[in-house]
């Protein structure tokens, strides 16, 4: 089965699984990791600017995209042509379904419950002295923040973390006015590449607030991707 990735976190996903670059042919520019085998497989754009023709070329059986990832347009259109997997993954029950759905394709059934028993082990033992309000930065200039209803609001709550924007939905902008209310501001390391200078700047506004930078892949990629961040995750949960 010829299979194109249209999101990073498919891409690793489908090389935990086994397969190989004659199956996996196509990938976005995004798509690193594994790094050694990412590249040797095509290139097939960014996941909101898809290469129509060139993924046409590849011929693949099946492409795998995701609702939130890729452009709606852009997916109908390779529909008309492809077996298209829109994934949907808001929780981390959407993530168990997707791996075990996956799995179920690949006949690597037992191979896909490990990888979700793994990824619900990383929860269990995590137990912060005290919730705390976090406000999740994703974007600067606007700020933007994550609401209720995305991937990592689910890993940010399983974490025993409670997000300061939870009664909002998607990605919406906050002020700094509004980042005053919560206990830990946490900069993600993308979609915006948030660095040290970004916390200093931060800091002049809001000086007693505590600012964080955190992995971006840790919180927001899905997949097989959460059983490997197992370690980062309980030595941040640690410090509150």
């Amino acid at each position: 089965m010829k299979i194109i990735s249209l999101v990073p976190s498919i891409t690793e996903t489908l090389f935990d699984f086994g397969l190989t670059t004659d199956e996996v042919v196509g990938r976005t520019k995004f798509c690193i990791h594994p790094s050694d085998l990412g590249k040797n497989v095509e290139v097939i754009g960014g996941t909101k600017n898809l290469n129509i023709e060139k993924i046409r070329s590849l011929k693949p059986d099946l492409i795998i995209a995701n609702k939130e990832e890729n452009e709606k347009l852009q997916v109908e259109e390779l529909m008309k042509d492809f077996k298209v997997w829109v994934t949907d993954i808001e929780t981390l029950e959407d993530n168990q379904d997707f791996i075990f759905d996956l799995g179920t394709l690949l006949n690597k059934e037992n191979l896909a419950l490990d990888f979700n028993r793994k990824i619900a082990s990383v929860f269990t033992d995590i137990k912060l002295s005290d919730s705390k309000k976090v406000a999740y930065l994703i974007w600067k200039n606007p700020y933007m923040t994550i609401g209720s209803d995305t991937f990592i609001n689910e890993v940010l709550e399983k974490l025993g973390f409670e997000n300061l924007f939870k009664n909002r939905k998607r990605y919406p902008e906050v002020s700094v006015e509004e980042l005053k209310n919560a206990d830990v501001i946490f900069l993600s390391s993308e979609p915006f590449p948030f660095q040290q200078k970004h916390i200093d700047e931060l800091q002049i506004e809001l000086p007693n607030k505590e600012i964080v930078l955190v992995d971006g892949e840790a919180f927001s990629w899905f997949g097989t991707h959460l059983m490997k961040v197992a370690d980062y995750l309980k030595e941040l949960s640690s410090k509150y």
